[in-house]
């Protein structure tokens, strides 16, 4: 069959779709000859969804793994300090102290690592010159013939130290405050790719989203380059090395040190890995900028900046076309809005030149987040044309939004003020550790939104991609921050070693990446930094580095963290904004806290106020409160708030912190504390709690467990009790009553068992076993019912709440019988065969009238039948140290987790199983698809 008009790559793709379908589904002659007739039209749809002249290819699959069982090999990236010192069960807020750093040798690979950097380090006459020779050639892990089918085949992204086991000695190379998890030591990652001879005249890149750490990488045995910090996103020139037509031999060395980070780092290729291959003329990495300006409801100006980038050995004159889409039609459909004026450009060879032009939208679907407004977004297609050939098709979504920071009204988005209602979120996933996915990151970002927040502070450290995707979408505001030290370590081995030589590359790397996310509404370059310490020195390495944030993006403010700096201080003077970390509430200032060491600060929301009363004030971390979902600790504090230790709110022998929801960190303060010292203090624009879940790592108090006490959310994804009086503030509007603690306490007959409820209501009545405990009206600057005479006695409790004098809400809760049956429920009853997608399965121990057992903690063993597995289980207790893949787990405080994982290409059904002695089993199911 010949057509007319020459056929398009697009256009024969498509073809052989439809002879395919022809042959499988045996299409009717007529219907066939219709669809060809059709083909032109059809194929040009396709094709402008097509990202023509660029390939990105997913390689996550068929990895081989190794890691060292002993000190590793000779391939160091620099050499470093001894550590005499590794305590790490310090409080968060201790002073930083050096390290021991005696230099560097000359044999390390640093030389040649460093050069990765030059495109991100404005003057050219710093740039990094690459020595002679190839270190590691002789080595055999970077060799194309050394053989690896001994070592573990394994699928990105992948934590090698999330499957544990947990280390239980007292003096464990890897203690609680880095999680107790294996995550230290030296590994590699070997992998054969395919790069055709047709693209001999491609530029082809490696594209790693995440690596921890010291990541170094050879392919066909030369060495390529590498990234230090294992938090960033990078990027390889592969092309000088590759051999087209052939297979090309990638070798990843990662090396974890110990001793160096305050919570789990994790360890690996934890996130996703991309190839990348583009034609001569190509967009530059992460090389277009969007910014909005005279944004209205019935216009807005959009700003669009792109870096073309010529590789070739010849000067071109280069087409530059873009296109901005409307992405919020049908899946998969792009409506075009508007087009940018059309630029010609001439670049030389092996140069970059940038085309900046801008446009005028009517009546914008604007960015804002929810609830009360909406995430609309747009994707900018930028084409590049040399001569009639489309060479590069370069995708930016993007979403217009006006930002305002305001000294006394706080974030004005959109000409609406948003309280910031957030909190901070580590980058681990619970059992699954740091390893990215999709599914649980959402998970986490669908339980912050039923709490009612709206903002998230990413501690300490620049996220996975993808996730700034989801607040995109999800309409979340973002704080992106990078660095929790500077030249200051905090501990032996952290950052600080790298920092005088990689500061500037991580912050515009940073920057680079994730500027056109609207999401984001803030750049953090520092958390409690030891600079807050050095006056004028410090505050002189803050205004440096702010001046590179500027630099990269001068349309979001800048924010570095103080938990040390005063108002009188020069630290301050280096930000746009006021971002304190505690002191607005006050730090060890309370009665409860006195005679504990530390830092001690009385609340400073006032003096930041007037010191700076042209900056805006948000708290980028409060609370810090802690506790274990479901473990209620006799007698309870009369104080608003208090410290935990071993004789009020803490079970050392259990390593249980009460849930009354009263004692925190010693810096800390409760959710009262803060919500108090906020109410009156109205021009802070809102806050950041410590932390929204759980995470691993930092075990305050007790860091002989695995996990932090500090998250609304515990470890496994089941709600404390403060997620309630979180979202009593937060959701005003949503009527609910929660009672704690729970009402079955064999043993406490006539005992003292306070009582307190949560809910935005202004009034409630408690009833014990039909018996009126009293009517209460919360008065100003409270935010709980408390009730702290209630004796014990089995039986229910009933509250009813009003609110302006109206039925608001009820809640009853009752004496459980004895543990009779498990109830198993999937949070979603039909995932994806793809082999990253997750169910996660809730377990409850409950009685025979179907109510919970609140202190069972029964063994549970879980098996599964069908295209799936068990990845993980949990039951968010910190003292847990059964290692996360266990199918075996005890149910804590009641209730356990499961984590399903679909296989790749295998749809069917999956039956989750759970059994315990002496209870009934119970199974659910789940269908992949």
């Amino acid at each position: 069959m010949k057509f007319k008009q020459p056929v398009a790559p697009a256009q024969l793709s498509f073809l052989k779709e439809i002879l395919y379908m022809a042959k499988l589904k045996r299409l009717p002659l007529v219907s066939f000859l219709a669809i060809l007739i059709s083909i032109p039209a059809i194929a040009q749809q396709k094709k402008e969804k097509l990202t023509e002249g660029r390939e990105r290819i997913n390689i996550n699959k068929g990895w081989m793994f190794y890691r060292y069982d002993d000190k590793g090999d000779n391939l160091i990236y620099d050499e470093r300090p001894a550590v005499y010192n590794k305590h790490d069960d310090i409080v968060a807020d201790s002073r930083p102290a050096q390290a021991n750093f005696e230099g560097t040798s000359e044999k390390v690979l640093k030389k040649w690592i460093l050069p990765t950097a030059n495109d991100f380090i404005a003057d050219a006459s710093k740039h990094y010159l690459r020595p002679a020779g190839n270190p590691g050639e002789n080595f055999p892990f970077v060799q194309e013939g050394f053989n690896d089918r001994q070592w573990q085949h394994i699928d990105l992204p992948h934590d090698w130290a999330a499957k544990g086991p947990f280390n239980t000695d007292t003096n464990a190379v890897v203690g609680g405050g880095m999680g107790r998890l294996p995550v230290q030591g030296i590994a590699w990652y070997r992998k054969k790719i395919t790069i055709p001879a047709t693209d001999r005249s491609k530029s082809i890149y490696l594209d790693i989203d995440g690596a921890m750490s010291y990541a170094m990488v050879w392919l066909n045995g030369k060495l390529v380059g590498g990234w230090p910090y294992g938090y960033n996103s990078f990027r390889l020139d592969l092309t000088p090395y590759v051999k087209f037509g052939g297979a090309n031999q990638i070798a990843i060395r990662l090396d974890n040190p110990p001793n160096s980070s305050r919570w789990y780092p994790g360890s690996g290729l934890y996130r996703n890995v991309w190839l990348t291959k583009t034609n001569a003329v190509q967009v530059a990495q992460w090389g277009t900028t969007v910014q909005t300006s005279n944004v209205s409801e019935s216009a807005a100006t959009v700003a669009l900046k792109v870096n073309v980038e010529n590789k070739g050995n010849k000067d071109q004159q280069v087409k530059v076309v873009t296109g901005i889409y409307n992405t919020d039609n049908a899946p998969g459909i792009e409506k075009l809005v508007v087009n940018f004026p059309v630029s010609v450009i001439h670049i030389s060879n092996h140069a970059k030149q940038s085309v900046t032009n801008q446009v005028v939208l009517s009546h914008p679907a604007l960015w804002g987040p929810l609830p009360q407004q909406t995430p609309n977004l747009y994707t900018a297609v930028t084409r590049l044309y040399v001569g009639s050939q489309l060479v590069d098709t370069y995708r930016t979504s993007f979403g217009i939004r006006d930002i305002k920071f305001d000294p006394v009204k706080g974030v004005i988005v959109n000409g609406r003020q948003i309280r910031i209602q957030g909190v901070n979120q580590h980058n681990d996933l619970g059992a699954l550790g740091v390893a990215f996915n999709a599914r649980a990151t959402e998970r986490q970002l669908e339980l912050l939104r039923e709490l009612g927040c709206n903002a998230i502070r990413l501690a300490h450290n620049p996220p996975a991609p993808e996730l700034l995707e989801m607040t995109d979408k999800m309409g979340f505001l973002v704080i992106d921050e990078v660095f929790d030290c500077w030249n200051q370590g905090k501990t032996p081995l952290d950052f600080h070693l790298i920092f005088p030589e990689w500061y500037e590359a991580d912050i515009r790397s940073f920057i680079r990446r994730d500027k056109n996310h609207p999401s984001i509404i803030a750049w953090s370059f520092g958390n409690e930094v030891g600079e807050q310490y050095t006056g004028d020195a410090g505050a002189d390495v803050a205004k440096k580095l702010a001046g590179i944030v500027k630099d990269e993006d001068s349309t979001r403010p800048t924010a570095a963290s103080m938990n040390y700096a005063r108002p009188n201080m020069p630290f301050p003077e280096s930000t746009d904004l006021i971002s304190l970390n505690y002191q607005g509430e006050g730090i060890r200032d309370a009665p409860a806290y006195a005679g504990l060491k530390g830092i001690r600060t009385s609340p400073l929301y006032p003096a930041f106020h007037s010191k700076f009363p042209q900056k805006m004030i948000v708290s980028s971390e409060t609370a810090s409160t802690l506790s274990t979902r479901g473990s209620y600790i006799y007698p309870v504090t009369k104080e608003i708030s208090a410290p935990v230790n071993d004789t009020s709110g803490g079970d050392p022998h259990h390593r249980y912190v009460s849930a009354y929801e009263l004692y925190t960190a010693q810096f800390g303060a409760s959710p009262d504390k803060v919500f108090m010292s906020q109410d009156k203090h109205p021009f802070v624009a809102g806050e950041f709690v410590w932390s929204g879940w759980d995470y691993i790592g930092e075990p305050t108090p007790y860091y002989s467990s695995r996990s932090s006490y500090s998250g609304i959310i515990d470890l496994a994804g089941f709600k404390k009790d403060r997620f309630y009086l979180y979202q009593s503030r937060w959701r005003p509007d949503l009527p609910f009553a929660h009672i704690l603690p729970h009402w079955t306490w064999p043993g406490r007959e006539g005992e003292i068992t306070p009582v307190h409820v949560f809910s935005s209501a202004d009034e409630a009545e408690l009833f014990l076993n039909g018996q009126s405990q009293g009517r209460i009206r919360r008065g100003a600057f409270e935010y709980r019912f408390r009730w702290d005479s209630v004796k014990y006695q089995p039986g229910q409790l009933k509250v009813i709440t009003y609110k302006n004098g109206q039925l608001w809400a009820t809640e009853t809760i009752k004496t459980a019988g004895a543990a009779s049956k498990l109830a198993l429920m999937a949070d979603r009853k039909a995932i994806k065969a793809d082999g990253y997608d997750l169910s996660f399965v809730t377990v409850k121990v409950l009685d025979e009238a179907g109510d919970l057992v609140p202190e069972a903690n029964n063994d549970i063993q879980f098996s599964i039948t069908g295209p799936g597995e068990i990845v993980a289980t949990d039951n968010g207790d910190p003292s847990d140290l059964v290692a996360f893949p266990s199918k075996r787990r005890k149910a804590f405080s009641g209730m356990a987790l499961v984590i399903i994982k679909s296989k790749s290409g295998q749809p069917g059904k999956l039956i989750i199983k759970a059994e315990s002695t002496g209870l009934k089993p119970e199974s659910v199911t789940v269908m992949t698809k």
